[in-house]
């Protein structure tokens, strides 16, 4: 693994600890089970990242950006299909 796979990877790992508070403070427009859920989703993406540092570290790199993908789309289906209103 080299030096710039190795800051890729962990630079996506750096990226992963703000999305949590992103996810956490969905609370103020989903209810407390889908911030529940959107919690287990983010402990699932840290456990995919640490697995995937020295395997995949691009992979890594790209998951706060899927993270972030994943939380927008979540929280537009629950506004449009679950009527959730901040």
């Amino acid at each position: 693994m080299n030096l710039l796979s190795r800051v890729g990877a962990s630079a996506g790992l750096a990226g992963l600890l703000p999305l949590l508070l992103l996810y956490a403070a969905s609370g103020l427009v989903a209810p407390l089970w889908a911030v529940c859920g959107l919690v287990v989703v983010w402990v699932v993406l840290v456990v995919f990242a640490l697995r995937w540092f020295r395997r995949r570290p691009w992979a890594v790199l790209a998951m706060p950006f899927a993270g972030v993908a994943v939380w927008l789309a979540l929280l537009q289906v629950g506004e449009s299909f679950l009527g959730w209103t901040a």
